[in-house]
């Protein structure tokens, strides 16, 4: 069984697609699928059924920009209801057990400090929770408790794919490491560079657990909001992933 785990990275997810577009043209099917943020939106259209061009597509609609657009700092937090409208316009049900793979969605629990694998249940709330970064958007209230982004605890949710299946890959498109950044000002660049160190702190041991490890360096140099650039960085995951898929197939065949 191949399984498949997809972190976050906010536009920089886009690469998933590509990384899944390569994987499906050599006939490499993860039937298993976990996600954090901008991971758990690809994760779940993916286990809904759609095809990585179809993926694409929804990706480059104007809506989806808008989707994921911050709050203007100083004017307080937004919500992500056009990502729920989005969720709601290409996804048939929404229900974890509906889907035509197994999915499991990383959150992170505010109230009780750790993150939780959703696996049933309300698809949607999930995946807006996971995709809720703390600062910018509104916690998604589930279950009598608070839930942000899954990014902030784990973002790369090996956990439940390593339990499930006998090989494991990882697409991980944050940078690795504590790298120098020279302007941090405004309340979002405070927030999102604090972000990014939280992430790193909890990534790095879970990139050790996978079989197969495909990282996209080129799409660092896209910021987190860059989702007009989705085609350039879908293409990018599917170079990298070109590179790895040799190995992959001398494993499994």
């Amino acid at each position: 069984m191949i399984g498949i785990t997809l972190s976050g990275g906010g536009a920089r997810g886009m690469a998933h697609i590509g990384v899944l577009k390569a994987l499906e043209e050599h006939a490499i099917f993860p039937e298993y699928i976990s996600g954090a943020s901008a991971g758990s939106i690809i994760a779940a259209l993916y286990a809904s059924g759609k095809t990585p061009t179809q993926m694409l597509e929804i990706a480059k609609e104007q809506s989806l920009l808008k989707a994921i657009r911050p709050g203007i700092p100083g004017t307080g937090l937004t919500n992500l209801n056009y990502l729920r409208k989005i969720l709601e316009k290409n996804i048939r049900y929404n229900s974890f057990e509906r889907l035509k793979k197994k999915l499991f969605i990383c959150v992170s629990n505010i109230n009780s400090g750790e993150y939780e694998i959703i696996t049933h249940g309300n698809l949607f709330d999930a995946v807006v929770a996971s995709s809720s970064i703390p600062i910018v958007f509104e916690p998604v209230d589930m279950n009598g408790s608070r839930y942000v982004d899954g990014g902030l605890l784990n973002n790369l949710p090996v956990e439940p794919i390593k339990e499930n299946c006998d090989l494991v890959i990882g697409v991980n498109v944050m940078p690795r490491g504590f790298v120098p950044v020279e302007n941090v000002n405004s309340l979002l660049e405070i927030g999102m560079r604090t972000f990014d160190l939280v992430i790193w702190s909890n990534v790095k041991s879970r990139l050790e657990q996978c079989d197969f490890l495909i990282e996209p360096k080129g799409v660092f140099e896209h910021g987190v909001f860059d989702f007009g650039s989705a085609e350039e960085i879908a293409d990018l995951g599917y170079a990298e992933a070109r590179k790895v898929i040799p190995e992959i197939l001398d494993k499994i065949l």
